[in-house]
């Protein structure tokens, strides 16, 4: 039996629909970059239309299309789906040209094809995904009959090239939140007589803000920081935080002296020095909050450098924000900064978030409002998921960490 000239083989549907979904990018916002490719077809080329499309399983969705007022089609009423199986049919030649689809007996059943207004001229590049499968297409179309000359056959490669390289930006944006969400610390099951519990949810793809919490003896050594601006660049700027900051906090544990580990006004001032560079080159900074708690007795040693968004609530349901400090690291070379104290008694929680939950909280960004937010939850996981929640809800313009330390006993 002759295969349908669209249909793909069931074994090979189910990756392409696999590479589809690797993506993340099915029912996303509209994005401008995809937006310029199409917009460029349609003035290079001179068409009314131009698309980029992903193909799912039983539908064409659109990422970007300019001058057909459609978001989606069902795949068996599109020509596109020919040129999804020309990808695998005709590797060395998958561009599909169509002169005049209304005079094609193959595509004449399909809505929109002929009639007054409707596409007659078609033509469609596929686009492939992270494994190599054909994942949706980069068309244009016309109301009337005409062809592509050697001159625009070459313009609309290079422009769904564009569109290949924009599709395969997005994968990379996927596998670096990917390795970010790995670097993120495993929660800690210990230590003995405390709870732990934090969340780090990016506004976008990736996130500036990061946390980071490990034991160092007796020491439960906490990080929040957040890196200014959002996305890739930031980061990227914070995986270096992240390394500056631990790689100080073991200088001073192995070569300080005896208290070099509570000493975050110390590790601090190193971390800066090692990012100077970095955040001159920028032209950035870092608000950061370092923390070390002497689990025996509670005490908190902590510096703030600029973050102001550090509280305890009490067994009580007080609150006590921490003293705020010093200024962000990079903003000022050559500040020193130095180390306060605090104590978590049984019962009281530390809570150290990012102004990505202000923003949520409270519109004129007044930290009490955290406070407010916080106030609730004697159980750091319990904060946690409001936090997944209220962002849920309300989708932030920016990213959103909070880091939350009960004392259970004495």
């Amino acid at each position: 039996m002759t295969p349908h000239p669209w249909s793909v083989p069931a074994p090979v549907e189910a990756e392409r629909v696999r590479d589809v979904e690797r993506l993340g990018m099915l029912d996303t916002p509209p994005e401008g970059r995809f937006d310029q490719v199409t917009n460029m077809a349609r003035r290079v080329l001179g068409v009314p239309a131009a698309s980029l499309s992903l193909m799912d399983g039983d539908r064409q969705w659109m990422k970007s299309i300019q001058g057909l007022d459609i978001d989606e089609v069902p795949r068996e009423k599109t020509v596109c789906r020919t040129t999804i199986a020309r990808a695998y049919r005709r590797p060395e030649d998958p561009m599909l040209v169509i002169p005049d689809a209304a005079a094609d007996p193959e595509f004449t059943e399909i809505p929109g094809i002929g009639g007054p207004d409707g596409i007659r001229f078609y033509a469609g590049y596929p686009l492939f995904g992270p494994t190599g499968h054909p994942v949706g297409t980069f068309c244009v179309y016309d109301t009337e009959p005409r062809n592509l000359d050697p001159q625009q056959i070459e313009a609309f490669t290079e422009l769904a090239e564009w569109a290949q390289r924009e599709l395969e930006r997005s994968a990379e944006l996927d596998r670096a939140a990917e390795i970010q969400n790995q670097l993120l610390p495993r929660p800690l099951t210990g230590p003995e007589g405390y709870r732990v519990a934090a969340v780090c949810l990016p506004a976008f793809t990736v996130a500036g803000d990061f946390y980071d919490h490990y034991s160092r003896g007796d020491t439960l050594m906490l990080t929040v920081a957040d890196v200014m601006g959002k996305g890739l660049g930031a980061a990227i700027l914070s995986s270096s935080v992240r390394a500056s900051v631990r790689g100080a906090s073991r200088v001073l544990d192995r070569f300080g002296p005896a208290d070099g580990a509570h000493d975050t006004g110390a590790v601090t001032t190193l971390a800066a020095e090692h990012l100077a560079e970095d955040c001159e080159l920028t032209s950035t900074f870092v608000t950061a909050l370092l923390a070390a708690i002497d689990l025996p007795t509670g005490t908190i040693h902590y510096t703030d450098a600029g973050h102001g968004l550090a509280l305890v609530r009490r067994s009580d349901g007080r609150i006590d924000p921490l003293k705020e400090g010093g200024p962000p690291i990079g903003i000022l070379p050559g500040t020193t900064w130095t180390s306060d104290e605090a104590q978590l008694e049984p019962g009281d929680v530390l809570v150290i978030c990012s102004d990505g939950l202000l923003d949520l909280v409270d519109e004129g960004s007044d930290p009490a409002a955290v406070g407010r937010f916080v106030q609730p939850f004697a159980d750091p996981d319990e904060l946690a998921a409001a936090t997944r929640e209220l962002v849920a809800g309300r989708p932030p313009l920016d990213d959103v960490t909070v880091v939350a330390v009960r004392r259970e006993t004495a």
